[in-house]
């Protein structure tokens, strides 16, 4: 069988179908062995500080370190930015666009990019739901858009309105193999809020934020955490074709039979579920390996899948680091045989 590239193998998962081997699938693209599947455009758009401790984003939302020690940031809990969804236009700043060239950016991008290697991924940055919790905090969120659900779609359509200039020429001048859209509406268990919910006020947003790679038959790559399994219509309806990161509270199999053809799925092993036993001191990376194994046999009959693992370890923890070599040393090496494929 003939090599295949990363690129080439990633794309087969387009309309669910089946690559040629397992691929891994990392957020921020990271390679290994030389291998990345899947790489992200960056553009400086517009200022944000939100990954520093007591920043913004670029809406205004204000940011702190996460608890526990992880070392990320989140919106900050503490502040409740917009108290009356019927004040948005008072109380939302609409940031002022940097001066970018695209085409430098384009440019900039091949020199750690290969395409002919590996897909690039670029797209809107606006997950409304959680642009909306970050404004208003959850408990703000979900009574605004059951009290109010007209000012939840001015304020969400205006925020497109603002970034909308910048799509077209983004797919034309970077003309990426996947348009990355993300938001979180679900919880471990359920949705945050009802399918009528999201058909009115969620769909036509997201119709808007994936349109310029609908027209250019681009297709959308959807990160959206928790039990995903009732919105998967209307993701489809928008373009979606691959969901990260998939998590294994979704019956992966039973939604890759329901939506056969349609869709692809990212994931299936959270940290959470799989830390090693005796982590981070002692554990057994033998072990390790065989739950990974477990976890690509398990969700990569018939296709439509991609591991996706994403290790996270507290301020400090460098054994991290390691855990995170192992997955990806096992899926890499253990993902090319279960079809079969030789190099």
């Amino acid at each position: 069988m003939a090599k295949i590239t990363p690129k080439e193998n990633f794309l087969k998962l387009r309309h669910g179908g089946t690559p040629e081997y397992v691929p891994f699938y990392s957020i921020m693209g990271a390679p290994y062995k030389g291998e990345s599947a899947v790489a992200s455009a960056m553009l400086p758009l517009y200022n944000s500080t939100q990954f520093q401790d007591g920043g913004k984003d670029m809406w205004g939302v204000p940011y702190a370190a996460a608890s526990e020690g992880v070392a990320s940031t989140m919106p900050d809990s503490r502040i409740v930015m917009l108290e009356d969804i019927s004040d948005w236009s008072k109380v939302v700043q609409f940031p002022k666009a940097n001066d970018v060239d695209l085409e430098k950016v384009y440019q900039e991008t091949l020199k750690r990019v290969d395409r002919s290697q590996s897909c690039l991924k670029i797209g809107p940055n606006l997950g409304p739901f959680q642009q909306l919790v970050g404004f208003m905090g959850f408990e703000g969120a979900l009574t605004a858009l059951y009290t109010d659900p007209e000012e939840c779609k001015a304020l969400l359509n205006a925020m497109v309105d603002h970034l909308e200039p910048f799509f077209e020429p983004m797919a034309d001048v970077f003309k990426p193999d996947w348009w990355s859209l993300t938001d979180d509406t679900c919880a471990a268990t359920t949705p945050f809020f009802s399918p009528a919910i999201y058909e009115d006020v969620f769909l036509p947003i997201y119709k808007r934020l994936a349109a310029s790679a609908q027209k250019r038959d681009i297709p959308v790559l959807f990160h959206n955490c928790g039990k995903i399994g009732e919105f998967i219509p209307f993701m489809i309806d928008f373009g979606v074709e691959l969901t990260e990161p998939a998590q294994e509270i979704n019956d992966l199999n039973a939604l890759k039979e329901q939506f056969k053809g349609k869709i692809s799925f990212a994931g299936g092993w959270g940290w959470g579920q799989h830390i090693p036993e005796g982590y981070p001191n002692n554990w057994d990376e033998e072990a390790f390996r065989q739950d990974i194994r477990d976890t690509i046999d398990k969700w990569s009959v018939g296709g439509a899948y991609a591991f996706a693992g994403f290790p996270v370890g507290v301020r400090g923890d460098t054994e991290v680091n390691h855990v995170t070599e192992v997955m990806r040393d096992e899926v890499h090496t253990y993902g090319r045989k279960v079809y079969g494929y030789t190099d």
